[in-house]
């Protein structure tokens, strides 16, 4: 060892024999200094382990490993080694195999169809301190979160067909989204993966950076340009399952390793993936110190961990007899439940102001629950329930909608058993299912009517919300990772119309107390019109405690209501703050001028009332003004 890279002392290796080192990327991996780097990698099935890389032509037998402590870490010395090489681990498995390995560890990694890691030291110097000192003084559950999900390498192209690299999207997907008016971006997995095809769900190198965009400074640059402009970072992780890449994780040392090593446990049939080994004290560490990873060194907001469900149930995607109960004969996953709580748990403590979000598409009971209550500990989970019911709903022409009416109520028989995000989210525009726009029945300028009264139904929702491009301008073609956007759409201005509604529903929801501050509780909330279905109307007011409420309107039929009585909160002035049927959107101009006077008349358990005007497909929200 060098003088600046000690051998590992007696803590680190006990910290890493019992699956507890929580800075486990500090310790394992390719550490480069002025003379060489240190190189450590887990392999305790191991019988010999060799550095191979640039700097020796990669002639491994020139670099052998020793193991730490006589543990199961392998270290050695490389003089000469330099940043910016390449390197493998070349591991003799216990069945007498050699097989060269990316390093599990690994801050930077090779572009694909290379499997190699490189060699990587960090140059960049953070400056938004200001954003993170301030990051934790509000509850993110009582604060404003409107999501804008991206997949980076196809938000848009260069007109050759490149991708755009972290630094092009500092100068244009940041704008965007902070002229969009979003409060967060959720980047689809950044995490290396050579199968662009997988969107990044199919991980190979879980502490390296997507190297198609760039370096990892690049990534770093991209995230603190989206802090200055007052953006946060959800990143989405992937713990559940991991790629097949010979190179990569999968029989590591010649052994099943971070995969379970029985495939009722550690093979994803529906995902044709390697399933974790959740049990096994070093790979709960290696996820969970991951997890820390990207919230400390990238500054990331929070964390969307993918899968949940799978990761939740034994049984999950399996026939009956092709899974293993648990020790008290159940289909849980008792192994995955504690990783997921530790998880939160540390990144909790660890990076106070931090959220986390579950994609979690069952009944589980808890998901947001806090740990030391026997919850996972998630700060959200994604409403999968309500996207499925409105989307089923909307799906239908409006003559026959009343028939359906509930599939627009339902949610709210739930809606604060938990937190919620309610997604519309790229899962829902993809394999057939079709455009958000495409999905909404009639003529072009019915279904982006639709769209707009959606949107707006949608942003006064209890619960956050999450769009994924493209459907801020109702893209019209089913997103493909191969292809940008369909960008020249906004050269139409019914289309920009959406963007514009878009802007402006953020400006209002982010200004509106009423529709964040009580988003997980029902006193936020009370119906104003719920089983009107034969006029195809909802309507419901949001509050907020010394705070002017807020009434969502909306009109699923085709044909206007000129003169609706609708129950109010109160009585006084109520200003129309949003109306999707305006024209400046492209609607139809049916609207109320700009304001409502309601009488001290009541109607419907409410103590005034008022007579709106609501267009075709829209929706209008009023502000109380007194």
């Amino acid at each position: 060892m060098s003088a600046g890279h000690e051998a590992l002392g007696p803590l680190d290796l006990h910290l890493l024999a019992e699956g507890r080192h929580e800075n486990l990327w500090q310790v394992l991996g390719a550490h480069p200094d002025t003379d060489g780097a240190v190189f450590r990698v887990w392999a305790p099935n191991a019988l010999e382990v060799q550095v191979a890389g640039e700097w020796s032509g990669w002639d491994a037998s020139r670099h052998p490993m020793a193991r730490a402590g006589g543990g199961d870490v392998w270290e050695a010395y490389v003089p000469g080694a330099a940043a910016g090489q390449l390197y493998t681990f070349r591991i003799r498995g216990a069945d007498g195999v050699w097989r060269d390995k990316a390093d599990p560890v690994a801050r930077r990694a090779e572009h694909a169809p290379g499997g190699a890691s490189v060699l990587w030291t960090s140059s960049h110097a953070w400056t938004d301190e200001e954003w993170l000192a301030h990051r934790g003084d509000r509850n993110p559950v009582e604060a404003p979160m409107s999501v804008y999900e991206v997949h980076l390498a196809s938000w848009r192209k260069h007109l050759d067909g490149r991708l755009y690299s972290y630094d092009d999207l500092v100068t244009t997907l940041v704008p965007y989204v902070a002229g969009q008016g979003f409060t967060h971006v959720e980047l689809m997995p950044v995490m290396a993966h050579p199968f662009g095809g997988s969107w990044g769900y199919h991980v190979t190198s879980y502490y390296a950076p997507d190297p198609r965009l760039g370096d990892p400074d690049g990534l770093k640059r991209l995230v603190e340009a989206f802090h200055h402009a007052g953006v946060g970072v959800i990143l989405d992780w992937v713990p559940g399952h991991f790629a097949t890449d010979e190179w990569a994780l999968a029989r590591f040392d010649g052994a099943p390793l971070y995969e379970h090593p029985d495939p009722r446990r550690g093979w994803h049939e529906e995902w044709g993936s390697h399933i974790f080994d959740f049990g096994r004290p070093e790979v709960r560490n290696f996820l969970v110190a991951n997890a820390v990873y990207w919230l400390e060194e990238f500054h990331a907001d929070g964390l969307r961990v993918d899968g949940v469900a799978s990761m939740l149930y034994l049984d999950y995607g399996r026939e009956e007899g092709a899974w293993e109960p648990n020790v008290h004969g159940g289909r849980e996953n008792l192994e995955a439940v504690a990783l997921l709580q530790e998880m939160n748990a540390t990144a909790y403590r660890r990076v106070p102001g931090i959220v986390t979000v579950a994609e979690e598409s069952t009944a589980w009971p808890g998901v947001t629950a806090p740990t030391d209550a026997g919850g996972l500990g998630f700060g959200f989970k994604w409403n999968m329930g309500w996207m499925h019911d409105t989307l089923g709903y909307l799906r239908h022409d409006p003559v026959h909608r009343a028939h359906h009416h509930g599939e627009m109520t339902f949610s709210l028989a739930y809606a604060f058993s938990e937190n919620y995000v309610l997604p519309l989210s790229h899962d829902e525009v993809v394999h057939g299912k079709g455009s958000l726009l495409r999905k909404m029945p009639g003529d072009r300028w019915r279904q982006l009517a639709t769209l707009r009264a959606y949107l707006a139904f949608m942003w006064a929702h209890p619960g956050k919300q999450l769009l994924f491009m493209g459907g801020e301008f109702g893209q019209e073609s089913e997103w493909a990772e191969g292809r940008e956007l369909d960008w020249w759409l906004l050269a139409h201005p019914e289309h920009d119309g959406v963007r514009r509604l878009v802007v402006d529903l953020n400006a209002v929801y982010r200004g509106t107390e009423a529709l964040w501050a009580r988003d997980t509780v029902p006193e936020g909330f009370s119906w104003l019109v719920a089983d009107d279905a034969g006029a195809n109307v909802l309507a419901f007011a949001r509050h907020a405690p010394g705070q002017p409420d807020l009434v969502c309107v909306s009109n699923f039929s085709a044909v206007p209501h000129e003169s609706y009585l609708l129950g109010l909160p109160s009585a006084g002035t109520w200003r129309e703050v949003v109306n999707t049927d305006a024209e400046t959107y492209t609607g139809s101009g049916v609207g109320n001028l700009g304001s409502v006077t309601a009488d001290a008349h009541p109607h419907l358990s409410q103590p005034a009332s008022a007579r709106v005007r609501v267009g075709p497909l829209s929706t209008v929200w009023l502000r109380h003004e007194g």
